[in-house]
């Protein structure tokens, strides 16, 4: 782990804490109050149909794993790598007794066997701490089984443009679509370096990783708003501020290396 991602590491023990102060709260989306949005279920069914076992790369509080479950998934195991919300998460899913456990673990280094998951599930903030994208792609490869398949639901990587102003949507002076990275500045992860990925080089590294892209979506509706009733013209309709990708390893394909 180098010392950019240590910093980070350090930035989301602290704001992990979160997960253990609002533990109850997270309890009850866990047991049943929060499910996954309307189109996540419509494009993972067929796949979530089958029973998946599932690795859910940067699991974070781990309130969409039983979610997962209660859709049809076998098992789920959550990889972040943050000690404290892998185990608030454990903590939770024990409680609640849905078959998910957690992992405290760099991604991409993810420590399960070559071929084990029928779905790699991440997003929802997960793929801006991705310092290598093409390394991440090749990790998603190696655990998925052949005919298994990647789902990303994810903020659009245009997003750090957008200003949070009410009136007309603008484009920060400081931040650029083409930039290798910034610092963000809000919370929860304020000082943390994160990595910028066009929606290019996205799709290219999976598939340079080996897997066949199904669908590629973009969405105006963002997929996380403050709870404090903040309002952005960016989230009125006109602007991506959310995509979803499904893509699938070839029955035929060997694990990346």
């Amino acid at each position: 782990m180098d010392e950019v991602v240590r910093g980070n590491r350090v930035v989301w023990e602290q704001a992990s804490t979160k997960h253990v102060r609002e533990y109850d709260e997270l309890l009850e989306q866990a047991r049943g109050g929060a499910d996954l949005f309307p189109r996540e279920l419509e494009l993972l069914g067929p796949v979530l149909a089958g029973g998946p076992t599932v690795v859910h790369f940067q699991s974070g509080h781990g309130v969409d794993d039983p979610a997962l479950v209660r859709a049809g998934a076998r098992v789920v195991v959550g990889i972040d790598y943050s000690v404290v919300a892998a185990g608030a998460a454990q903590r939770r899913a024990t409680e609640i007794g849905t078959p998910c456990r957690y992992v405290a673990a760099e991604v991409p280094g993810v420590p399960v066997r070559d071929e084990c998951a029928d779905l790699v599930y991440t997003g929802k903030g997960a793929v801006i701490w991705m310092r290598d994208i093409d390394a991440w792609a090749r990790d998603v490869a190696r655990v998925l089984r052949p005919g298994g398949s990647l789902f990303v639901y994810d903020a659009h990587p245009a997003v750090p443009l957008w200003t949070w102003d009410e009136d007309e949507p603008r484009i920060r002076p400081d931040r650029s679509y083409f930039a290798e990275s910034h610092v963000n500045d809000t919370f929860p992860g304020d000082g943390a370096r994160e990595w910028q990925w066009t929606l290019g080089q996205f799709v290219t590294a999976v598939s340079r990783a080996g897997l066949q892209l199904d669908v590629l979506e973009e969405y105006a509706e963002p997929f996380w708003r403050p709870g404090d009733g903040t309002t952005a013209a960016a989230w009125s309709g006109r602007l991506p501020n959310a995509y979803a990708l499904l893509a699938h390893k070839n029955a035929s394909s060997a694990a990346s290396s």
